[in-house]
């Protein structure tokens, strides 16, 4: 998938495909259908090295560079998708703006449980009636004394069902300047995790709610004035969603090649069809495009994180084509590409809701333009 890599970059690459394919592919059909995060499969790659790659050695983590950690989750990816969740969770989400900005003190407290594979931090960031309008947000954060008090509702929260630990955004004060973010424990009083549901992927979330729920002051990630700074920090979520996207994408591409390049239909394989073969060639193009366009953002990260400019088109190209070739390597492979004995559907499912998650895409065409015509385009009526 890669177009240039270094000797030590193409070696990792070697030593983590080797993992996946022995210790990951053989049951990635039915880890794919568990809802659940896979606790087990967290360990197993934590033990590996997989977890915390971006995170300096003195934090526990691995001091490896963005590029690595991108090359880990897309051949994870395509052995196992589900297990490539985990690899986002440990080094692309939530964790990473954590470890950018916590004090010693947080990193001490919850580095050692997130990097082990014993705990998983999941973000409270969308709320019911805010989602791409992320500053209106309503949740609100009062201090008192040593503890501030935390009152609202958080919704479509990934690794919300199962994570012990919250990283929640909220507002201090008025204004973009007011917002900021705190760590909320799972069974801190006052902190209610609601009842699950599943989105189309089968994975589940939960709503977030808080009345009056007290947190030290000392659990404060960032606070009045750190929005901009969360925000730079999420330009490498989105980079690990483009990268799920492709590898995903990659892999139902290949199974589907694979079957259509064995199965015969009017006595011949279907390959020999030019109907098909215009299929193959047109999705072989959106993925190579789409992968030099995720290489560049992460090549010209500077101190680990991505410009805006370069995460959106990146996304955006990623989150299309990976759809895109996850719907015609199913229409390629019928009723068996359609059925749940095949990861294919799984890919599709998937890909589907990354179009949504972590920036929509019309969010990204918006951010888009305004680097093209140099002018911040305002979404609110004047």
């Amino acid at each position: 998938m890669f177009s240039d890599l270094t000797p030590e970059e193409a070696q990792f690459r070697d030593r983590v495909r080797a993992f996946a394919q022995e210790r990951l592919a053989p049951t990635a059909l039915e880890r794919a259908h568990e809802p659940h995060f896979p606790w087990d499969t967290a360990k197993l790659l934590a033990d590996e090295g997989l977890l915390g790659l971006t995170v300096p050695k003195e934090d526990g983590g691995q001091g490896a560079t963005l590029m690595e950690a991108v090359i880990a989750i897309q051949e994870i990816g395509l052995a196992c998708p589900k297990s490539a969740d985990v690899v986002q969770a440990g080094n692309f989400g939530a964790l990473r703006t954590f470890a950018e900005y916590a004090s010693e003190e947080q990193k001490a407290r919850y580095l050692p449980g997130l990097l082990s594979g014993q705990s998983l931090l999941a973000l409270g960031m969308s709320e019911p009636e805010t989602g791409s309008a992320i500053t209106d947000l309503h949740t609100t954060a009062t201090r008192d004394g040593d503890e501030v008090v935390i009152n609202g509702t958080k919704v479509w929260s990934g690794y919300s069902a199962d994570a012990p630990l919250f990283l929640v955004y909220v507002r201090f004060g008025p204004g973009v300047g007011g917002i900021g973010s705190v760590i909320v424990e799972r069974d801190t009083p006052g902190f209610e995790v609601g009842e699950a549901s599943a989105y189309m992927s089968g994975e589940l979330w939960a709503p977030l709610r808080f009345t009056d729920c007290r947190i030290p002051a000392s659990n404060v990630l960032l606070g009045e004035g750190g929005f901009k700074r969360q925000i730079s920090g999420f330009n490498v979520e989105r980079i690990g969603n483009a990268a799920r996207s492709l590898a995903l994408a990659q892999l139902a591409f290949e199974i589907a090649r694979d079957h259509v390049a064995a199965r015969e239909q009017f006595g011949r394989p279907l390959m020999e069809f030019q109907g098909l073969q215009w299929k193959f060639a047109e999705m072989s193009v959106a993925l190579d495009g789409a992968q030099l366009l995720l290489e560049r953002a992460v090549r010209g990260a500077s101190g680990g994180l991505p410009s805006a400019y370069d995460t959106a088109v990146a996304k955006l190209a990623s989150n299309e084509t990976g759809f895109k070739v996850a719907h015609e390597a199913m229409q390629a492979m019928g009723a068996l590409g359609f059925s749940s004995k095949s990861l294919v559907e799984y890919c599709f499912r998937r890909t589907r809701g990354w179009m949504i998650a972590g920036g929509s895409t019309e969010i990204l065409k918006n951010r888009i333009a305004e680097h093209v015509f140099d002018r911040r385009f305002s979404q609110r009526p004047s």
